[in-house]
């Protein structure tokens, strides 16, 4: 791939004047824990483009946190959307059925990486999806305990909480969360917690750690309900765990009749290339997890389980605004034009375009330590040194900054990564603009730093 050079027409002033009212509108009006990396007020958007109410273009290469999949406002969403509600916009699926929730169980079904038949239970958003899977569990195996990941983001309540360890700042002030959690070390292997043997990969060295520190000293595996990860984390830095790693968690997982719980609340939806990542290691989930991209913006979650795990009696768990009918609309029609356009292929194939024009960058860059990920979902990681793997967080966050003010809109991720997510239809001449962008952006930090 060529040198990218990437040449602002005009200085142009971000934020602009409206910008910077409705900003501070926001923090007198809304709660302060909510964080923003910098002062993007959206106005409209169309696939990979959006414009701030100053008028301010800008490239979208986070889809709002790999949540418009088909980028923004796709006109077959929008239809789907304006048609449904001409005809209603809610009657609780909790006491009630209504069509468009069911077609779309029966879709992700025919999509599930599971060969056993699969129901659905849907929820609003990924947090109360993580919850309704952990009272799943609890339920059909009588177990009260819980495994999860180091970096793992599985949401803010209680239960949900008490799995995410991607930031203490998630956690503090917050405890006690739920009982029954240990947290293990994920496979991360640019960044190794335990200590490994020499060629082996680090994903049998994290199982057999489970197997053998944890099942001996700290829970009776007979007493865990699930273990809950991300196959590729998100929040923890767009983490891809080594080969070997998920297939010996299922084989692990069905050693001691263990339900394997697979969070595709950011990776699934087509986001790597697959339906779903966990098929990239051909292993198959008890309960599968999804949001975000599932309605292209739209609230909406759904729990995908096997049926003979799904075994609560009615009256066990409900909700009443999960599988609304104009999300479950936006959601056929997100499922339809992933399809119909191709953007599985699509995402693998822009994916390694993007991961081989990183390789490049990343030996015109001292400060890029790695480059990893699948599809759309690729990470990019900054450290002060390569041989020691300082991690470069200010850095990061500095590069973000000068990325907006150029016209890019990116979000870091774990201590040091700016994860890259764009809509899965991202058109080739725009990720080469932002690719172009982003190396200046780079640039920039490295010499003021």
């Amino acid at each position: 791939m060529a040198t990218l050079i990437h040449t602002a027409p005009e200085v142009i002033t971000r934020p602009g004047l409206q910008a910077q009212e409705w900003v501070r509108r926001d923090k007198a009006s809304l709660s302060p824990s909510l964080t923003r990396g910098y002062p993007f007020v959206m106005a409209r958007g169309r696939g990979s483009e959006v414009w701030d109410v100053d008028g301010n273009r800008y490239l979208d290469m986070n889809a709002t946190i790999a949540v418009t999949a088909t980028g923004h406002s796709h006109p077959a969403v929008v239809e789907a959307i304006q048609r449904q509600a001409e005809q209603f916009i809610q009657y609780a699926m909790t006491d009630f059925y209504t069509p468009q929730t069911i077609r779309l169980a029966e879709k992700l079904s025919s999509l599930r990486p599971m060969r056993e038949e699969t129901q659905v239970f849907f929820t609003n958003s990924g947090t109360e999806t993580v919850e309704a899977a952990i009272k799943l569990a609890r339920y059909h195996t009588g177990r009260p305990n819980f495994i999860g990941f180091l970096g793992g983001f599985h949401g803010r309540s209680m239960g949900a909480l008490a799995f995410t360890a991607s930031k203490h700042t998630q956690r503090k002030g917050f405890a006690p969360t739920m009982p029954g959690v240990t947290h293990v070390p994920y496979c991360y292997p640019y960044r190794p917690i335990l200590a490994q043997r020499d060629g082996e990969d680090y994903g049998d060295t994290i199982v057999d750690y489970i197997e053998n520190v944890v099942f001996r000293h700290l829970m009776a595996p007979a007493e865990v309900a699930a273990i809950l990860l991300e196959p590729i984390q998100g929040e923890g830095g767009y983490v891809v765990p080594t080969p070997r790693f998920l297939p010996r968690l299922r084989e692990l997982c069905d050693r001691y009749g263990i339900l394997l719980i697979a969070d595709e609340v950011q990776s699934g939806m087509g986001r790597t290339g697959k339906w779903w990542a966990i098929e990239h290691w051909g292993v198959e989930p008890d309960i599968l997890l999804s949001a975000k991209g599932i309605a292209s913006g739209m609230p909406l979650g759904a729990m995908i389980a096997r049926k003979s795990v799904m075994t609560w009696r009615p009256g066990s768990h409900g909700n009443t605004f999960g599988g609304n009918p104009v999300s479950c609309a936006a959601a056929l029609a997100t499922i339809d034009v992933i399809e119909r356009e191709g953007l599985l292929q699509h995402a693998a194939e822009t994916g390694e375009y993007i991961l081989d024009a990183l390789a490049e960058i990343q030996m015109r860059h001292p400060t890029i330590g790695e480059v990893r990920g699948k599809g759309l979902m690729i990470g990019v990681e900054f450290v002060l040194d390569k041989t020691t793997k300082a991690q470069a967080h200010d850095l990061s966050e500095d590069i973000a900054l000068r990325a907006f003010h150029k016209g890019l809109l990116l979000l870091p991720c774990g201590v040091s990564t700016i994860r890259l997510s764009p809509a899965l239809n991202i058109p080739r001449p725009l990720v080469d603009e932002a690719l172009a962008i982003f190396e200046e952006a780079i640039a920039e930090a490295e010499a003021a730093l």
